[in-house]
């Protein structure tokens, strides 16, 4: 069976401690999942990748990025109950290329978990035709979850089956639509 592009975009702010750190967190987890289909490119929207090289600025290429994916898990915080200018700026950077995708969501924040983000996320990604995952992974109080050094300082187990059924979720919405696209084109 053919592979499955995710295009994970991070939204966090790379200045602080908790947006890297949950950026870095999820990526992890991406490594660890067991579906061998599941292949991630990473995107931050501020221009700073992980360090694997396979990072690097949304903005100035997003069109490709997007047509080239198969599904997208978009990675924010909450910020004054919504969600950071330069994700919306990313994702109007492309248009038609989002049409039929799917799009899984992690949030985090306060004392929501960045839940705010995400209802109004799938609103625009609404207006753009994709297909967004129910089940989304919200991590509450997150500035609480990580220590200094970034790494997590409480369970995550609740969390990281949240990733799972995710991304399996991700996964098949991806595939169905993907099979979609190649028997008949999206007539939006």
């Amino acid at each position: 069976m053919e592979n499955l592009r995710i295009a994970v975009i991070l939204a966090g702010n790379s200045r602080g401690r908790t947006g890297p750190a949950v950026s870095r967190w999820f990526v992890e987890r991406t490594a660890k999942h067991p579906d061998p289909r599941l292949r991630f490119d990473f995107l931050d929207v501020d221009g700073i990748g992980p360090e694997d090289g396979h990072g690097g600025p949304m903005a100035p290429h997003a069109a490709e990025v997007v047509d080239a994916a198969d599904g997208f898990v978009v990675v924010t915080p909450e910020y004054n109950h919504g969600y950071p200018g330069g994700l919306k700026s990313a994702i109007d950077s492309a248009r038609r290329e989002w049409f039929a995708k799917a799009v899984g969501f992690v949030s985090y924040g306060g004392m929501s978990g960045g839940l705010r983000a995400i209802e109004q996320l799938r609103s625009v990604f609404s207006e753009l035709h994709t297909a967004t995952i129910r089940d989304t992974v919200s991590l509450h109080n997150a500035q609480s979850m990580f220590g200094d050094d970034g790494e997590p300082a409480v369970d995550m187990s609740g969390a990281e089956a949240a990733v799972e059924r995710m991304l399996g979720q991700l996964a098949w919405w991806a595939q169905a639509l993907r099979e979609a696209r190649e028997r008949r084109p999206y007539p939006g």
